[in-house]
């Protein structure tokens, strides 16, 4: 996601990431991209939180939108 996020924001998505990766290694666990500024931050620091339950019902969603998607899609195939 956070490549994705990157790109969309019009940075470069490879440096931002090896820097996130890089300061993940270094137990700097709250740290993530930081698009008003265009680099890796403490998110703690900056009070963006978001809870696992929120990650969990995107992630749940978008599974269940893609899967209706496909239903549509079949029955659209298989219309004579």
């Amino acid at each position: 996601m956070p490549t994705i996020i990157a790109d969309n924001a019009g940075y470069d998505s490879a440096e931002l990431v090896s820097q996130l990766r890089a300061a993940h290694q270094d137990n700097k666990s709250t740290f993530g991209l930081d698009m008003t500024q265009g680099a890796v931050g403490d998110m703690a620091t900056l009070g963006i939180t978001e809870s696992f339950q929120v990650k969990r019902q995107v992630l749940l969603s978008a599974a269940e939108a893609a899967e209706m998607i496909l239903r549509v899609d079949n029955i659209i195939k298989a219309a004579p």
